[in-house]
């Protein structure tokens, strides 16, 4: 009994990919003295994860250590063990590796293109117009709410969170109580935007990048829109019971109008592009997504290598008396031009290499056996719907990010409605609580002191209650895929 606590637990606060679960057929280590300590490295490093707000100590470093010391420990414990191949850890690590790569290299050329879009002052632009339309608090309650929800399946859920309560704070000064209202209402629709989408959500993209098959077909690209319906009930039930709580007021707010840069609406073109590039690889010469998104980078440099050879069209001057102004002016010639690399320098590293640790770590500890133990407590004692329906509330504890890990790295044998569910589950149950998403997290932080977790708390009801009709509404519509 105490053994099958340990896996439940493991699975609560598993982050990863890890691939190595091929234990089951060499043996397990959890009874060996190396399983425990393994996992009590990992809930460590985890806890030191979840405490960051109040530490701030970045969540990549705790994981990566303990990353290091569980597949050391296992290494050796291993050797000349009867049941395992001499380079048994060595395999596993190279395949949670290849794994990691995958999803590293992928989002960091979304991460690219997003600051990319934000130094061209896209998102700027967004926000002034909204700002200078003086619309009123309930109205701007909805619009801020649906372009969250149609933004972050495009861009990411964080990014899109980030943007909208920009435009909240800037039209909300002083009324504390819209910008608290504004901001769940914002955290809500943006994970439900991204749950419907290979790229709102990073455990949307690990779904998709697994290519799992099921009976009901691949979990393909197109798969995932089967959501959208569920998704935006998610996200329409607690907003219309919330806005009647928003002050009937219009704010009194203008901005400076902002004009975006030279080839900012290209910028938005060629990531558009590098996604339609990614899914056509992915569909049609099944390469990984990741090739593509490489591929569309290349856009974006050879895009940036013409933006530094025309930078004298930003001075409205020919080339010429560009050099000769440059020459003259050692301030013209000092300004920033775009730069590509300096972007990728910009991306979210802590974010990035937190992945390598938690993948690393559920590496080590799939290897030990521990997920298997979990996968026979959830997915064949409760069964797969109670299993997925509570993998979303785990998420607003642990955050969507590790627990779909968890359950990728399970791989229960389960149907396209179940696999479905999980997206949506882990994807929206996170909105719950402030601390279940990187979305709720940052906009505590953009909107310290009126957007706080307790004041989400007192809303978690109505959210939970969002939460479980887009469940109803997903079994209900897409029962044939069950």
């Amino acid at each position: 009994m105490a053994v099958r606590l340990i896996s439940t637990l493991a699975l609560v606060l598993l982050p990863a990919l890890a691939a190595a679960t091929g234990t089951t057929q060499q043996g397990s280590l959890v009874d060996h003295w190396v399983g425990p300590v393994a996992l009590l490295i990992f809930i460590i490093a985890y806890g030191l994860v979840m405490a960051e707000e109040f530490t701030h100590l970045r969540k990549s470093k705790p994981v990566i250590l303990a990353a290091g010391l569980i597949w050391v420990l296992v290494a050796w414990t291993i050797r000349g063990m009867e049941g395992y191949a001499a380079n048994a850890a060595e395999q596993a690590v190279r395949h949670n590796l290849l794994e990691y790569a995958e999803l590293m290299l992928f989002l960091l050329v979304a991460m690219t293109y997003i600051n990319a879009m934000g130094e061209r002052l896209v998102f700027e632009k967004l926000r002034s117009r909204l700002v200078q339309k003086g619309y009123g608090f309930r109205r701007l309650f909805w619009i801020t709410g649906l372009l969250a929800f149609f933004i972050s399946p495009i861009a990411d859920n964080l990014t899109t969170a980030l943007l909208m309560c920009a435009v909240v704070l800037a039209v909300g000064a002083g009324n504390s109580r819209f910008v608290l209202l504004a901001c769940i209402n914002i955290v809500v629709a943006a994970n439900a935007g991204g749950a419907f989408s290979p790229f709102g959500d990073i455990t949307t993209l690990m779904v998709w990048q697994k290519n799992i098959q099921t009976a009901q077909g691949a979990m393909n690209f197109w798969a995932f829109f089967t959501l959208f319906v569920p998704s935006l009930v998610n996200w329409l039930v607690p907003a219309a019971i919330m806005v009647l709580a928003v002050p009937n007021d219009r704010p009194s707010t203008s901005a400076d109008k902002v004009v975006m840069k030279r080839g900012a609406r290209r910028i938005i073109a060629l990531f558009l592009l590098t996604i339609v590039t990614a899914v056509s690889f992915h569909n049609f010469v099944h390469l990984p997504p990741v090739i593509g998104m490489l591929t569309g980078l290349a856009y974006l440099q050879f895009f940036g290598y013409f933006l530094k050879k025309t930078v004298h069209r930003d001075h409205a001057m020919t080339r010429k008396q560009f050099a000769r102004e440059t020459a003259n002016n050692e301030h013209l010639g000092s300004l920033p031009v775009f730069d590509v690399f300096n972007k990728i320098a910009r991306a979210e590293w802590d974010t990035l290499l937190f992945f390598y640790g938690v993948v690393l770590c559920v590496g080590g500890l799939g290897f030990i056996g521990y997920l298997a133990l979990a996968s026979e407590v959830m997915y064949v004692n409760w069964g797969a719907t109670p299993a997925n329906i509570t993998v979303g509330g785990l998420s607003a504890i642990v955050d969507n990010i590790p627990v779909m890990f968890a359950v990728l790295t399970m791989m229960p044998d389960m149907s396209m409605g179940q696999w479905l569910l999980v997206t949506l589950t882990a994807g929206v149950g996170g909105s719950m609580l402030s601390i279940g998403s990187a979305a709720g997290v940052a906009l505590m932080g953009q909107a310290r002191g009126q957007y706080t977790f307790f004041g989400h708390l007192k809303w978690t009801p109505v959210i939970a209650l969002g939460y479980a009709a887009s469940i109803a509404t997903h079994m209900w519509i897409n029962s044939h895929l069950f």
